[in-house]
């Protein structure tokens, strides 16, 4: 076993090849014959097929050669799926494709419908990290293309799932929005969406719960046109997957399609996938091609396999290799001679290795500031002007009352009044979460958006945060504006792997060719008095602080939630942003802070926005305290202080509006030339925001840095009744923790 399997399958080909030689019989057939009787396969579909497996098996084979030079940097191959090329020649590069990382086949037979396309240099340039990779810029090996129609992922473990099936169940949704919007038909209006994906993968929770939200959908009637790929090779890296499990959990599905196909041997399986396909473009319904593979050469190239298969059982799969049989079949079939075999086999080893070699001379990132380019968030100021014209389609879609018009309201009337301008101006902009239709949310704070804007723009989905980001993504992929809500933000965690695997890092891994924008709606944070727990009284967002090229924000008042989240959407639609807006449930109905309805607030005149970045400065500009804080704990803060200033204490608040990225220079200028800092920060005291604010602090100011304090939420989760009260900062607290200082 310590020969490369490499050599074992490649002898093996050559010798069994070879050994066709003395019964080769040729026949003289045209391109447009059928290849065998009674078999749909023309002779020129069968060596298209033949070459695409022998150039995903040769990929293979020199990224492991690449590899012993030091040159590549990735080894997980496509040997023994290669079949999957039946899916690439029968599906069109009109069709979005979410790829398994051993769709070798799939993609060099998608990329021969497209003229002009380089395959195998591109994916050259991929598994040597070069920054000329023309899809992730040699952020990763990723099979992705622009013209092809194939977004990048990365070692997918089903976390591609929910955002292709929410493309596919937003292509069947332009029409239905197209009345009021100007969407452009990126693709023909029967495309289908592929999702491949492998036998272990099928397992993960991400992906029952997406193959189960498509048949949530299917089983109502909704069209959902997405053809799932399971290819399957029996194996998750040593983990046998039970014989006929997966057959026995998707083919009596209510809601799918299932199809069994051979991707072992084409003359048994090209048919099948054909009607696949097929069935998928014809009916509009989730669609399961269960793809029968094996796994040659390991699971990748630092696989040990004979640590947990015998050399018995190795041979055996390798003796059921599918470019073997295709090239078997050809010679059969008599239109290669086994010689015309082998020189073609050398002939496409020659062409990769020659592309290999060139792309391991090619340049790599040489600094993070090129690594982190796609991350980097380039945010423009947003023009005020308001078209005269629209100015007045508005005043009648408010029936002449438009809200900034009427009189002060709280926060949760204030988005509401936003949302509804935001999907009057925006004709492709979504709404969609749980309860958030008819009922209006939770807090009624989408009411009335169902009734005005139908239930084609808002809806309700299944109670599945993964699907409802999943949806997002998908939506964002397939020419919408979606504004997804997560009722609560303990729901985000279960869920966050989309935002953070997928939905962040699409412009990463495309190199920004590719873009899902989205604002996400969170309902988040403590303070709820008499309610749930844990569940619904969430007072940490570490996970989402620490997600690369996301931007979170938050309000404390009505007037910033409006500005900030016209803000959000600007951005998600010029630049394709994934913006996170954590909306604080406590302050929803608040409308006193130490008058009666002096918390309530004017509507923002429309074009009104919030600069990116900007922060809020209340109180004594000259105080040589300064309370730095966010949401909730600003309106506690506003409390504190005006109990403070009853006695004489100044303070000056710095009311933070952007959680990520955090002002760095604002805060450092508004602690210039203060004696003390106190930060607020409802958050747990570990992981919070306010630990970065004071190394922001330290970092510029360093031994002449103003005295820092926190005033911080316990470690703890959020308990029932009235206990919470013993956790969380508080009007008193803080008012203690100024007073303390003021006293120094």
């Amino acid at each position: 076993m310590a020969v490369s399997r490499v050599q074992h399958v490649d002898a093996r080909f050559r010798e069994s090849v070879g050994a066709q030689r003395d019964h080769f019989q040729p026949v003289s057939k045209e391109a447009g014959d059928t290849l065998f009787a009674g078999k749909a396969i023309t002779v020129a579909e069968a060596l298209s097929l033949f070459r695409h497996q022998l150039t995903s098996r040769w990929i293979d084979f020199v990224a492991r050669e690449l590899k012993n030079e030091g040159l590549s940097f990735y080894t997980i191959g496509s040997s023994g799926h290669e079949g999957n090329a039946m899916v690439g020649m029968h599906t069109r590069h009109t069709d979005p494709a979410f790829l398994h990382y051993r769709s070798g086949g799939f993609f060099f037979a998608r990329a021969a419908q497209v003229p002009g396309q380089t395959p195998v240099f591109d994916t050259c340039l991929s598994l040597t990290a070069s920054s000329q990779d023309p899809i992730s810029g040699g952020r990763h090996k990723v099979w992705g293309s622009v013209p092809l129609c194939i977004p990048p992922q990365t070692s997918t473990i089903a976390s591609h799932l929910p955002k292709a099936i929410g493309t596919a169940f937003f292509l069947e949704r332009r029409d239905m929005v197209t009345r009021l919007s100007n969407i452009a038909e990126t693709f023909p209006e029967d495309s289908l969406v592929v999702c491949s994906f492998g036998d272990a993968s099928v397992n993960h929770s991400t992906a029952v719960g997406a193959i189960n939200a498509a048949c949530w959908a299917s089983f109502q009637h909704l069209p959902v046109p997405i053809l799932f790929v399971c290819e399957d090779n029996g194996l998750g890296i040593s983990v046998r997957t039970p014989e006929n499990w997966v057959t026995s959990n998707y083919r009596n599905r209510a809601g799918l399609t299932y199809f069994q196909a051979d991707g072992l041997d084409f003359k048994r399986g090209y048919e099948v996938v054909q009607q696949a396909v097929q069935h998928c473009r014809d009916r509009r319904r989730p669609t399961f091609l269960h793809l029968k593979t094996v796994r040659l050469l390991g699971h990748a190239g630092s696989d040990v396999e004979s640590n947990y298969r015998s050399r018995e059982q190795i041979e055996a799969v390798e003796a059921q290799d599918p470019v073997l049989r295709t090239a078997l079949h050809l010679i059969e079939a008599g239109v290669m001679s086994p010689q015309a075999v082998l020189d073609l086999y050398d002939e496409m080893g020659e062409q990769v290795r020659a592309a290999g070699r060139e792309a391991g001379k090619r340049p790599r990132h040489e600094s993070a500031k090129t690594v982190m380019a796609p991350l980097q968030r380039r945010f423009e100021t947003i023009s005020a002007e308001v078209d005269a014209e629209f100015a007045a389609k508005r005043r009648e879609f408010w029936k002449g009352k438009p809200p900034e018009e009427q009189k002060p309201r709280h926060m949760a009337q204030l988005i509401n009044w936003g949302l509804q301008d935001i999907c009057f101006k925006e004709e492709n902009a979504l709404v969609f979460g749980e309860d958030v239709a008819k009922k209006g949310g939770v807090y009624t704070v989408t009411k009335d958006l169902y009734d005005r804007f139908g239930v084609g723009r808002v809806f309700n989905t299944l109670l599945d945060e993964t699907t409802i980001l999943g949806l997002a993504i998908g939506a964002g992929q397939a020419g919408f504006l979606p504004i997804p809500e997560i009722q609560y933000l303990a729901y985000l965690h279960n869920a966050i792997d989309q935002i953070r695997g997928e939905a962040s890092s699409l412009q990463f891994f495309s190199n920004g060719q590719f873009q899902n924008p989205m604002v996400v709606r969170i309902a988040g944070f403590a303070y709820q008095r008499g309610f749930g727990g844990h569940f619904h009284n969430d007072n940490s967002f570490a996970a989402l602080r620490d997600i690369p090229g996301i931007t979170m924000v938050t309000a404390s008042n009505g007037a910033d939630a409006v500005t900030l989240m016209r803000s959000c959407v600007h951005w998600a639609k010029e630049q394709g942003s994934v913006m996170v807006f954590i909306e604080p449930i406590a302050l929803y109905m608040t409308k006193d802070l130490v008058e009666k309805g002096d918390w309530n607030c004017t509507y923002p005149e429309p074009g009104q926005t919030m600069p990116f970045g900007e922060v809020g400065l209340q109180g004594d500009e000259d105080a040589e305290i300064l309370v730095i804080s966010y949401a909730n704990g600003t309106y506690l803060s506003r409390q504190a202080m005006h109990d403070l200033a009853g006695e004489g204490v100044k303070t000056r608040l710095l009311d933070l509006r952007f959680l990520l990225p955090l002002n760095r220079d604002a805060i450092v200028e508004a602690a210039r030339g203060k004696r003390s800092v106190v930060i607020v920060d409802e958050c747990r005291a570990t992981a919070s925001i306010s630990e970065e604010i004071t190394a922001i602090l330290v970092e510029a100011y360093q031994h002449n840095a103003p005295h820092i304090s926190r005033v911080v939420g316990e470690d703890t989760f959020i308990p029932l009744g009235t206990a919470w009260e013993h956790c969380l900062p508080s009007r008193e607290t803080i008012y203690r923790a100024i007073k303390e200082r003021a006293d120094k």
